[in-house]
């Protein structure tokens, strides 16, 4: 048996590297496997639970680094492995995230953004940012925090949008003032008569330390979610589009939408089309699914676009859509046009404050003279 141990240990320790490239790459996939929708109370709960590990580990990480802490009992036991548990905590919490804003991102408006989440997440796997020193782990724990209220926000609120986004700002800026607030009773000032000055230097030295461990990295990142939003890259969760698609025409029956859209036989893998081909008195109608948590009720602008001859992208039209949360196949609605132009062309779902949620290409072709009818082949119906 104490043979097997030994090999099973040197080869461990032989192919480190690689057993924690698949044992990432296998949680982030069953991460995906079993994420839950953002609303979900236990979800949340657990997020809380990681929140309240990474604030004790991180809090009695600096003062041990200050000489103010020492473990003792079981915790001393514990001590030597907190490492594991903060990247164990930092690697649930970062893939949980960067699949949510993956979900809700338009990869054309957020490709910045979710590079950079993604880059974290693969960071936190990297022996360097294991060995970092406390400053990279509070800015981490900045990302976590924030992103946490960033989505629990709209869902309290029943909308998305600035004032949600602020008050997750505010939220983040609270949580690090209390931390701030805990550290400072490790270091009380001298009453007068107790000591003398250069007790009361020695404890604001010991307190400038503090905001430079906590209160720079936390703030630095605030600022930088504040740029990425007013910039449109940050992803509007916990809105996402499910399905969308161009068709030829759209009826709702007994609950149902009827899609119908062309497509030659040998194309199996379009479901809309991506290429229109429009008959005089044809109108090209837009399909989507947007999921959005219960308590939202909210509205979303349908911004159609057409490309110029400069080759520049101009608005066609902007038609505002009411969204309701709850259906876990995404809200159903859709936008048609009468009047459009031929050549490539766009639509893109936005929150009402102008956030992209998704973009869709297309193609319009008109046909003119005498028609024959489109191909009964070539005629295909989904129901949503």
């Amino acid at each position: 048996m104490t043979g097997v141990k030994s090999q099973l240990r040197q080869f461990v320790e032989k192919y480190e590297t690689h057993l924690e490239v698949g044992f990432f790459i296998g949680g982030f996939l069953l991460d995906i496997f079993l994420l839950s929708q953002p609303d979900d109370l236990f979800g949340i709960l657990q997020q809380v639970v990681y929140f309240l590990i990474l604030g004790s580990l991180i809090h009695y990480e600096i003062l041990f680094r200050l000489h103010r802490f020492r473990p003792k009992g079981f915790i001393k036991k514990f001590w030597p492995y907190r490492g594991l548990a903060l990247h164990f905590a930092f690697g649930s919490l970062l893939n949980l995230y960067s699949l949510f804003y993956i979900k809700s991102a338009s990869i054309f408006s957020s490709f910045l953004f979710l590079l950079v989440m993604l880059g974290l997440v693969l960071a936190n796997e990297l022996p360097f940012v294991k060995k970092a020193n406390v400053s990279a782990k509070v800015a981490m724990y900045a990302i976590c925090v924030f992103s946490f209220f960033s989505i629990l926000m709209p869902i309290l609120l029943g909308f998305v949008g600035v004032l949600p986004f602020s008050l997750a700002v505010v939220c983040t800026a609270v949580v690090f003032y209390g931390h701030l607030k805990w550290l400072y009773m490790a270091f009380p000032l001298p009453h007068l008569g107790e000591s003398g000055a250069t007790s009361e230097v020695g404890v604001i030295v010991k307190r400038k330390l503090l905001g430079r461990a906590l209160v720079f990295p936390g703030a630095t990142t605030i600022a930088t979610f504040v740029l990425f939003y007013f910039l449109g890259w940050i992803p509007p969760v916990p809105l996402s589009v499910v399905e969308q698609g161009i068709y030829h025409n759209i009826e709702k029956r007994e609950g149902k939408y009827i899609l119908t859209y062309e497509k030659p036989w040998w194309k199996f893998w379009v479901t809309h089309d991506s290429v229109f081909k429009a008959r005089p008195g044809d109108r090209v109608f837009f399909y989507a699914q947007i999921y959005s948590p219960t308590r939202i009720s909210d509205s979303v602008t349908i911004h159609w676009l057409t490309k110029n001859s400069k080759g520049s992208w101009i608005t066609s039209d902007k038609v505002p859509m009411r969204i309701q949360g709850g259906r876990e196949a995404g809200f159903r609605g859709f936008s048609f046009k009468s009047n459009y132009s031929t050549g490539p062309s766009q639509v893109r779902v936005e929150t009402s404050g102008g956030i992209e949620i998704s973009r869709l290409y297309f193609d319009v072709e008109k046909l003119e003279g005498e028609l024959l009818p489109p191909r009964a082949e070539d005629i295909h119906v989904l129901e949503r």
